[in-house]
C-alpha cells in the first residue's frame, strides 16, 4: 500500500464523527421523550441504557477485534482470509446475541436487583428490558457488520446506514411512545418497539452493502457457525480492549459514589458537565477510530514508519480540536448550562469543573488515539496492564479522597490525573517503539493467511 493508496485521516474520521454525534443525540432525544411520558419512564430508560452498555461489552469484544484483524489482512492483501473472518464474525455475533437475549429475558429481575432499582420503577423496567431483547440481538449484527464496513474504508456507507437507522428510530418512537390523536401510545415500551424496527432496517441495509461493496453474501450456515481457529486472533485483540473498558467503568462507579456523597447539587452538576463533555471528546474518539483503521492496514502492509507518523499527527490534531472546544465550552459555561438548569449554584460549580476539564480532555486525547493504534499493531495487552494501576489508585482511590477533601473539583482533578497518567504511558510506548515486535508478529500472521 503506497502513499497514494493510503486513505487520509480526516476523510475517515469525518463520517465516524457523524455516526457518534447522531447516536449520542438519539440517546438524549430518547431520554427527553421518556421524560414526557413520566419520571418513572425516564428513570427506567436511563437504567436500561446502563444495562445494555454493560452487556454490549460482548459485542465490543468482537467488533474491536474484528476491525483490527480485518484491517491487517486487507493491508496484507489476504482477500480470502478477509472473507472467512468476516463471515465467522456473523456466527460469533449470533452466539453473543443469544447470550444477551437470554440475560434480558430471563435475568432481568436479577439485573434490577443488583442495580438496586427503586421499587416504583420495577413494574415498568422489567417488561421494558424483556422487550429490548430482540433489538439487542439485532444490534450485535449491526455493530459487527458496521465494523467490517469501516475496516474496508466504506465509512460513508456506514454513516448512511446509521442515519437511516437512527432517523427511523426517532420517527417511529414519537408516535409509538406519545400516541397519535386519541390513542395514548405504548409509553416507554414504544421506544423498544421503535428500536427493534430501526435495527431490523439497519440489518437489511448492511446486508445489501455487504453484497454490493464487498461481494459478501452470508449462507444460512454462516449465521450459526462457530470457528474458534478463525476467531482466535479476533479475541486476542478484543478481550483486552473490553477488559480495559470494564476496568474504567468499575473505577468510575467509585467516583460516582463519591459524588453522590456530596449531595444532590453535586450529583446534578457532575451529570450535566459530563453530558457536555461527551460532545468534546467525540472528536478525539473519531480520530482514534480512524487511526486504528489506517494503522491496521499499514501494519499488514509492513509500513511501520508511516504508522508511527500517522498516530503522531492524529494526537496533534486531537489536542488542537478537543483542547479548543473544551476552552470554548469553559468560556460558554454560563450559557450552556442553562440548557439543563437555572440553578445558579449548579451553574457556578459547572464553570469551575469545565475549566478543569480543559486539562482533562487534553489528557484524554492520548488515550482515545494511541490506545486504539496500539491495538491495531497487535499490542493489546500493554494498554490493560498500564491502565490497571491508574484506574485503581488515581481514578478510584484518588476521586474518593480528593472528593472528600475539596469536593467536586477534587473528583474532576482525579479524572484529569488518571487520563494524563494513562495517556502518557500510552504515548511513551508509541514513541519508544514498544509496539514494533507485536506489529512484526501481526505481519507474519497476515502473510501466513
Amino acid at each position: 500500500m503506497d502513499n497514494t493508496d493510503r486513505p487520509r485521516l480526516n476523510v475517515i474520521a469525518g463520517p465516524i464523527l457523524g455516526e457518534f454525534l447522531l447516536g449520542y443525540t438519539v440517546v438524549i432525544v430518547g431520554l427527553w421523550l421518556a421524560s414526557h411520558t413520566s419520571d418513572g419512564a425516564a428513570g427506567s430508560l436511563g437504567l436500561a441504557n446502563q444495562v445494555l452498555e454493560t452487556l454490549f461489552v460482548l459485542y465490543r469484544v468482537l467488533a474491536i477485534g474484528m476491525g483490527v484483524v480485518i484491517t491487517q489482512l486487507l493491508g496484507g492483501q489476504q482477500t480470502e482470509s478477509v472473507r472467512r473472518t468476516a463471515l465467522a464474525g456473523l456466527g460469533a455475533a449470533t452466539w453473543a446475541g443469544v447470550f444477551v437475549f437470554g440475560w434480558l429475558v430471563f435475568g432481568n429481575d436479577l439485573i434490577l436487583d443488583v442495580l438496586n432499582a427503586p421499587a416504583e420503577i420495577l413494574p415498568m423496567a422489567a417488561p421494558y428490558l424483556q422487550l429490548l431483547a430482540p433489538a439487542a440481538l439485532l444490534e450485535g449484527y449491526n455493530l459487527m457488520m458496521a465494523a467490517i464496513l469501516r475496516a474496508h474504508l466504506h465509512v460513508k456507507d456506514s454513516l448512511r446506514v446509521m442515519i437511516a437507522m437512527h432517523c427511523s428510530h426517532f420517527v417511529l418512537a414519537v408516535p409509538l411512545m406519545l400516541g397519535v390523536g386519541p390513542w395514548d401510545g405504548f409509553g416507554l415500551n414504544g421506544f423498544a418497539i421503535a428500536l427493534l424496527s430501526s435495527r431490523a432496517i439497519g440489518l437489511v441495509l448492511h446486508l445489501r452493502l455487504w453484497r454490493r461493496r464487498m461481494a459478501l453474501v452470508p449462507a444460512l450456515s454462516d449465521w450459526w457457525a462457530f470457528c474458534p481457529r478463525i476467531l482466535a486472533p479476533v479475541l486476542r485483540i478484543g478481550v483486552p480492549g473490553a477488559t480495559t473498558e470494564l476496568g474504567y467503568r468499575a473505577a468510575f462507579m467509585v467516583s460516582l459514589a463519591a459524588t453522590a456523597r456530596l449531595g444532590v447539587v453535586a450529583l446534578a452538576t457532575h451529570s450535566y458537565v459530563l453530558q457536555l463533555l461527551r460532545y468534546v471528546f467525540l472528536i478525539s474518539l473519531s480520530i482514534g477510530w480512524a487511526c486504528e483503521i489506517i494503522v491496521g492496514r499499514l501494519i499488514g502492509a509492513g509500513q511501520f514508519s508511516q504508522a508511527r507518523a500517522l498516530v503522531i499527527k492524529g494526537v496533534r490534531n486531537g489536542l488542537v480540536a478537543s483542547g479548543s472546544i473544551a476552552v470554548v465550552a469553559a468560556f460558554a459555561a454560563p450559557w450552556l448550562m442553562r440548557i439543563f438548569t437555572k440553578d445558579p449554584a449548579v451553574i457556578e460549580a459547572a464553570q469551575v469543573l469545565l475549566w478543569i476539564a480543559v486539562v482533562l480532555e487534553c489528557g484524554r486525547v492520548f488515550n482515545l488515539i494511541v490506545t486504539g493504534a496500539l491495538r491495531a499493531t497487535g499490542d493489546a495487552i500493554y494498554p490493560v496492564v498500564a491502565s490497571v494501576g491508574s484506574f485503581a489508585l488515581v481514578l478510584g482511590v484518588g476521586s474518593y479522597f480528593l472528593g472528600h477533601a475539596i469536593g467536586l473539583p477534587g473528583i474532576f482533578i482525579a479524572y484529569a490525573a488518571d487520563e494524563w497518567v494513562r495517556g502518557l504511558l500510552m504515548f511513551v510506548r508509541w514513541r519508544w517503539h514498544g509496539w514494533v515486535p507485536h506489529a512484526r508478529n501481526a505481519q507474519r500472521r497476515v502473510r501466513r493467511g
